[in-house]
């Protein structure tokens, strides 16, 4: 089907935690569907959320189950997960409030449940099936248990390694995540309203709590430098595990915030240094925002990393202690300066431009 090139797209993006929670993938769709839909696209958001002033798409309220009330569940395939156990409450009310046939292009990064919710058999056409690999591109190419049922046609690869893995399977466009740079860059920090301390360093970390992020390390790592104070934006699963080593390690050295995402900006300019510990990050919204912070980032050191912060001095290997310690002594000591000009590239119209491009491409070729 071939478009007219200013014909307007009915696009549909779904995933429990929109207008409910402000993780990353929830952030950064979100900011996809607003500036696709500032382009002039007709845009609809399925959240479990509520609708909010401000925005240019249409919500659409669809309640699910939180994950945090499956956490002491049993998990299997293919609930395997808090997680999955969520997205199988949305996607069930989903299935009774999303119409194939109004939009010409559905998007999300929720498997299996939503992604099947979407994929559900229609009369005429069914829309294009966009999966965006936030949360990593398994989905795309495990070919066992529930992963045989996954199907697109189109993936957005967020990063290079996902899109050499795929591109030979499904069409594919290499489109990284973004931030606000309007919101993230030079300014005041506001320490005494997050209750951090004036007369320290101040570590930030923005992670879930969970096992793949590594936290406790961080909270390891940043006790060894004995003036630091270290500061966690994030929940999750083992958040009474973290408050109980920071306790012991970090005894009046420590800060668990949970924070909207209009907080984030003044957050990260109260901090000296940032810190993320995941070993295997998709992207990391949370990079972007460092760097448009003016925040030295210490991370684990891959080429997917180097690929969006560049050849910063302070990655090194976080599982090594002594790597860890000095990239993190060496950040504190350079502290917060100037936004690095490059990060321009991940402004979220520069984004929105490239979904746009290709969703026309995709019908174009379809």
């Amino acid at each position: 089907m071939t478009l007219a090139a200013d014909r307007p797209l009915r696009i549909a993006f779904a995933l429990p935690g929109f207008h409910k929670v402000e993780r990353g993938a929830e952030i950064a769709l979100l900011a996809v569907a607003q500036n696709l839909a500032v382009r002039g696209h007709r845009v609809s958001v399925f959240g479990s959320g509520h609708a909010r002033d401000g925005t240019a798409y249409r919500f659409r309220h669809v309640p699910s189950v939180p994950r945090e009330r499956f956490e002491r569940f049993p998990f299997f395939p293919p609930l395997r997960s808090e997680v999955m156990w969520e997205d199988m409450t949305f996607a069930a009310a989903l299935l009774t409030r999303y119409r194939p046939a109004d939009f010409d292009a559905v998007l999300t990064c929720s498997f299996p449940f939503t992604q099947l919710a979407l994929r559900r058999p229609a009369f005429g056409r069914r829309p294009l099936q966009i999966f965006v690999t936030q949360n990593g591109d398994w989905p795309a190419r495990a070919g066992n248990a529930e992963y045989r049922l996954f199907g697109c046609d189109g993936l957005v690869c967020i990063n290079p390694d996902y899109f050499e893995t795929n591109r030979h399977r499904w069409r594919c466009a290499l489109i990284p995540n973004g931030a606000d740079l309007s919101r993230f860059g030079e300014g005041v920090g506001e320490r005494a309203r997050f209750g951090l301390p004036a007369d320290r360093p101040v570590v930030l970390m923005v992670s879930a709590l969970i096992e793949s992020k590594r936290v406790l390390d961080g909270i390891r790592a940043v006790a060894m430098l004995p003036d630091a104070h270290l500061v966690v934006a994030g929940d999750g699963p083992l958040r009474d595990e973290a408050q109980a080593l920071a306790a012991r390690l970090l005894d009046g050295r420590f800060t668990r915030l949970t924070l909207t995402a209009g907080d984030m900006p003044a957050l990260y300019r109260s901090a000296d240094a940032f810190l993320h510990m995941s070993l295997f990050e998709s992207f990391g919204n949370v990079f972007v925002e460092a760097m448009a912070s003016g925040l030295p980032i210490v991370g684990h050191d891959t080429p997917r990393l180097r690929w969006i912060v560049g050849d910063g001095p302070f990655l090194c290997d976080t599982e090594s202690p002594g790597a860890l310690h000095g990239a993190l002594a060496a950040a504190l000591e350079r502290r917060r300066g100037p936004a690095d000009a490059a990060v321009g590239r991940f402004a979220w119209p520069v984004i929105a431009e490239q979904y746009d491009r290709f969703l026309r491409e995709l019908h174009e070729g379809g």
